[in-house]
Formats: structure tokens, C-alpha cells, sequence
């Protein structure tokens, strides 16, 4: 479990992933080198990771939610083989270990993600169903954070920590900017020397570009880290079918609700998607029975419990071992 000053410089990095130790350091009122001695412990302990993510609508990306069932035998082989992907995120292992979903990123003019899929998994016998829900509108996750990973600040402190970009119109995310994006969704706080190498740019070139992403959003840092480390031992992912009409209402309601870390409007059977992070199966119970069940207009609900993320937000994975050992 994290104590108040890991919580402290979790939530400082949601609020600017680039911020310097420095600053932090400042608000927190602990040493430069006390923040960096806890970032290296949590990236180590608890997975901490910022990275940099391009607005899919701004970059011209679509984005698939896949769900895959699999023969026990095969399905963690082909969770690993997902997350070793770059085009994929959020590669999960739930109900069971026999179901596998994950994120596929694909050109927003794509039909489907039918061919990136099949084209480089084959269609073996372990496979034995497949579906692909677009996600239309995203109501909670990306900018936005878990509520409960973001709690440890007070008003001021967040007023002196939360990044602020300028309003000037830019050029948006172009192929230009491949290798600068590429190396933040690596890691998103690589500093201008690290950025110029990357790309072959000046560090001012670098730096300078950026900022322009960000200032026009069409580039955010997230936050990855274990929720276990704030208490979250039972996860699942929530298919609801909602009525048409009461969609945006109830999309809106889940995504003020602090249990869960992702709300999604996607096409598909049910249509909307969302992830709960809960202390232990009777937390998610009461969740479940009390919170959703007050919500009249949810018709219907399935439950996916998620054994194992084995790829979170950035489709860069640089821990390929760890992908192996969770496939073990």
C-alpha cells in the first residue's frame, strides 16, 4: 500500500505528468531528491509509468474494443502475442482466463480492425469467438483519472501543480511527429535532450513542438500504476445495455462515480463499457446491487472479472518480460 506521499506524487503526476521534481518537491514540501527517490521506488514497486498519448480524434484514430474467447490452453499465449502488438492497449485477461480484451488503435478511416487483427493472429483452434465494438465517446478515462488515485491534494496544491498550456491555435499531430510521439508513449517524461535524439531535432525544436501538442490537446500524459496499491483487489469490466434515449444520462452518472476508472460509449449488443475498481468481490457486490441498481434505465448487465492486465494505456510495452511472465 502507498503512504501519503506516494498518494501525494501520484496525483501530482495526474495533474502534470511532465511537472518537475522540483516543483513538486516545492508543494509537498519534501526535497527534489526525496521525489525522485519515490518516483524510481514506485515505477519499480507499483508499476508507476507517465506517458504521453495522442487525442485519438485529433491524431485520426479509431478505436476497437476487441473481445476474444479462447480455450484455457491458449488464451494467455494469445493475450501476450496482443500486448506485444504496437498497435494495441489495455490488454486483459478476465472471466476466468478463457476471455482476452484489448484496445486495437487503427486509422480512422478503417471499416473494421477485422484486418489487423486476423492478419497477424492466426485463426487457430484456440480461438473461438471474436467480436469488435467501436468506441464511440469516451466519458471517463484518458485525461480524465480514477477519482481514488487522485485524492491526496488539497484545492491549493492542486492550483499550483495543475498544468496549463496556452490557447493558441497549432498544427495538429501529424506524420512529422511519429518519433516524438512514439518516444513519449514510451515515456512521457523524457527530457528535450532525450526528445532530440528521438526525432533529430534541436532540444528546442523538441521542446517547442511539445508544447504546441499540448496546448492544442491533442496530447495527454497518463498516470499508469497498480490500483492495488489504493485498495482495488477485485476488477471487472462492466458490459451494460442502456436505452438509447437515457445514454447520455446514465454515461454521465458512472463517470462521477468513484469505483470506476472507465466509461465508454461503444456499438455492439451493449453499449456502454466500464471499468470497476473495488476493495474485494462484496465492495463490487454493493456496487453492482446498489449503485447500479438504482439506475432504472440499465436494462441489462454482464460482468467480466479481470484476472490480469498484462498492457495498460500506452501501446508501447517496454517490459516485455513482464509480458512473458504473465503469460507463464
Amino acid at each position: 500500500m502507498l503512504d501519503d506521499l506516494d498518494r501525494a506524487l501520484v496525483h501530482a503526476l495526474h495533474l502534470d505528468g511532465r511537472a518537475p521534481f522540483s516543483r513538486i518537491a516545492g508543494v509537498l514540501g519534501v526535497s527534489a531528491q526525496t521525489v525522485a527517490r519515490r518516483y524510481r521506488r514506485l515505477r519499480t514497486e507499483a508499476g508507476l509509468r507517465v506517458v504521453g498519448l495522442p487525442d485519438p480524434h485529433g491524431a485520426g484514430r479509431a478505436q476497437w474494443l476487441v473481445r476474444l474467447t479462447a480455450t484455457a490452453r491458449s488464451a494467455q499465449d494469445i493475450a501476450a502475442a496482443l500486448a506485444r502488438r504496437p498497435d494495441t492497449s489495455w490488454v486483459k485477461l478476465t472471466s476466468g482466463g478463457t476471455e482476452i480484451t484489448a484496445v486495437i488503435h487503427a486509422p480512422a478511416e478503417e471499416a473494421s480492425p477485422d484486418s489487423l487483427l486476423l492478419r497477424d493472429i492466426p485463426r487457430t483452434g484456440g480461438i473461438t469467438a471474436v467480436s469488435a465494438h467501436l468506441l464511440l465517446h469516451t466519458y471517463l478515462g484518458g485525461p480524465a483519472n480514477w477519482r481514488r488515485s487522485a485524492q491526496a491534494l488539497d484545492e491549493e496544491q492542486r492550483a499550483a501543480l495543475t498544468y496549463r498550456g496556452g490557447s493558441e491555435a497549432v498544427r495538429q499531430p501529424g506524420p512529422a511527429d511519429a518519433e516524438l510521439l512514439a518516444a513519449l508513449e514510451r515515456d512521457g517524461r523524457l527530457g528535450q535532450g532525450e526528445l532530440a535524439r528521438a526525432t533529430g531535432w534541436s532540444p528546442d525544436t523538441a521542446a517547442r513542438r511539445l508544447a504546441e501538442l499540448r496546448a492544442a490537446g491533442a496530447l495527454f500524459f497518463d498516470v499508469e500504476v497498480d490500483a492495488g496499491m489504493f485498495g482495488a483487489r477485485a476488477r471487472a469490466l462492466l458490459w451494460l445495455s442502456v436505452r438509447p434515449a437515457d445514454l447520455e444520462e446514465v454515461a454521465l452518472a458512472l463517470a462521477g462515480h468513484g469505483e470506476l476508472a472507465f466509461v465508454a460509449a461503444t456499438t455492439g449488443p451493449t453499449n456502454l463499457v466500464a471499468q470497476a475498481l473495488c476493495r474485494d468481490p462484496a465492495d463490487l457486490h454493493r456496487y453492482l446491487t446498489r449503485r447500479l441498481g438504482a439506475l432504472p434505465a440499465i436494462r441489462t448487465l454482464e460482468t467480466s472479472p479481470v484476472l490480469r492486465t498484462l498492457k495498460a494505456a500506452s501501446p508501447s510495452l517496454t517490459d516485455l518480460a513482464r509480458v512473458r511472465r504473465a503469460s507463464r
